[in-house]
């Protein structure tokens, strides 16, 4: 371990978010994933001669939204430029992309890992095209080549190499692929291949300048991959600088099923991709009122909101950060505090009922069944102190399956009102009592943990009709006498 407290670990990170336009950059093919393959390829897509790219707007406008959200410098006159090599999957030959004006430059994404923050240098953020699929697993014989994705319009991020850790890593895709959601840009799932992260790796020995030779790893399909290929690729240079070897700058694979790495060709320079003007689209000039209205169009992102949980709704910092995770949950919590003032109960059945049922039950919150104002009419059940929490449950659970009534129709038809008689508590407690006469013998010689049993006697014989506070009181008094 000693051998690697030596190095300092240098990452720079490449993201393809692959936007969620109807169309393609160039053409008006359809972007549908999981479509037959080639079936959304047309003539511009698939390079026959004499055709003509034509740009879709919403591509700009898409990055502009997040170079916006990043703190970015907006390019304002744009040239796209053929990025030539050849791939089967490739049918032009080359890509248009943008080498010498990317849309956004500089910029930064802000993270934390281990309680400290750090800013995460941008270099850019450029737009190009996607090239198609390449699959080498259908026939034995063949190689089968998809051309739905060539043309998708993809938004390259690219850091500084300033990250220091695969956790750095790991906290930098977790707030981009958060961040593309909430704009709308990119739906971020990285297991439909519409996020890919190449990650360039390399170490050195602390207090070094130079960077030495970098490694591209790719073939990776979660933020999870990432990580653990980082580490893989970390340990593997390391143990061959220390064994005397030499890394050569390549692009390497990542297996995840064995946490293994493997070379895939050396790695290209920008000079071998032989760069030049794309000469069939024009200059795209960005006007100061096109980023004015882009920025006025803009939702509320996550640092904001979660200091407006904090500071407004006086949740903690943790709440905050767990409610804002997801959009969609954010979302409906807002739409939730409009029916009810209890904030901190209103992010507890977020946090702890809510996401549970959806993770549990593999849904989107699209396809959950409880209406934000249902939610909140349990919460005023519980806080009017009419139900117990497990009737709350009960009830919750009905919603779940989709019951429009109203929560205090359910606990009627549920029998889950809480009795407010006291004489009929003081009986219920009365006999729980005579039927554990040792136990109240424990309680009073100083075992107070019985206690427990007595308020789950009470709701267990008055079927939950028993309120547990008050039930609670009473018991104490009875006992303490």
């Amino acid at each position: 371990m000693q051998a690697y407290d030596k190095y300092q670990i240098v990452i720079g990170l490449e993201v393809h978010a692959q936007l969620n336009t109807k169309t393609k950059v160039f053409a008006a093919d359809e972007t549908t994933f999981g479509a037959a393959p080639n079936t959304q390829v047309s003539a511009i897509t698939a390079g026959l001669p004499g055709v003509l790219p034509k740009l879709n707007k919403n591509v700009f406008e898409k990055a502009i939204k997040l170079g916006l959200a990043l703190e970015c410098d907006i390019t304002r006159e744009n040239h796209f430029d053929r990025k030539n090599y050849f791939y089967a999957d490739l049918p032009k030959g080359y890509q248009i992309s943008q080498d010498k004006t990317p849309i956004c430059k500089n910029g930064f994404v802000e993270i934390t890992t281990d309680n400290v923050t750090k800013q995460v240098i941008l270099n850019r953020i450029h737009i190009e095209e996607d090239a198609g699929k390449n699959n080498h697993e259908l026939d034995e014989n063949y190689s089968l080549v998809d051309l739905n994705r060539a043309g998708v319009p993809l938004l390259e991020i690219v850091t500084e190499p300033v990250i220091h850790s695969s956790d750095e890593a790991y906290q930098f895709l977790t707030e981009i692929r958060k961040l593309v959601r909430y704009l709308d840009v990119c739906d971020g799932n990285m297991e439909e291949g519409s996020m890919r992260c190449d990650a360039n790796v390399s170490v050195r020995l602390i207090g070094e300048t130079n960077f030495r030779n970098r490694v591209e790893v790719k073939n990776m399909n979660s933020i999870r991959n990432v990580k653990r290929a980082i580490d893989v690729e970390v340990k593997r240079q390391i143990d061959i600088y220390e064994n005397g070897g030499t890394i050569d700058q390549e692009t390497r694979g990542f297996n995840p099923a064995d946490a293994t790495s493997f070379p895939l060709r050396s790695k290209e320079n920008a000079h071998d991709y032989r760069y030049f003007p794309e000469p069939d689209l024009p200059p795209v000039l960005v006007t100061q009122q096109t980023i004015d209205d882009i920025k006025k169009s803009m939702p509320a992102l996550p640092k904001e909101l979660q200091e407006k949980l904090t500071a407004t709704y006086h949740l903690s910092t943790y709440d905050a950060h767990i409610i804002t995770d997801e959009k969609e949950i954010a979302d409906y919590y807002f739409q939730l505090i409009n029916h009810t003032k209890n904030y901190k109960a209103a992010a507890n059945w977020m946090i702890n009922e809510v996401k549970s049922f959806i993770n549990e039950n593999g849904i989107l919150l699209q396809d959950f069944n409880v209406q934000p104002k249902q939610l909140a009419e349990i919460i005023q059940l519980l806080d009017d102190n009419i139900i117990s929490s497990s009737g709350a449950k009960s009830i919750f659970k009905v919603y779940t399956e989709g019951n429009t009534k109203s929560a205090v129709a359910l606990a009627e038809e549920l029998n889950l009102i809480q009795s407010s008689d006291k004489d009929e508590l003081a009986t219920w407690i009365e006999n729980v009592l005579a039927k554990y006469p040792e136990k109240v013998a424990e309680y009073k010689k100083g075992k107070k943990g019985n206690l427990n049993l007595f308020v789950g006697e009470v709701m267990k014989l008055s079927r939950g009709a028993a309120n547990p506070k008050d039930t609670t009181q009473a018991l104490v008094s009875i006992l303490n006498n």
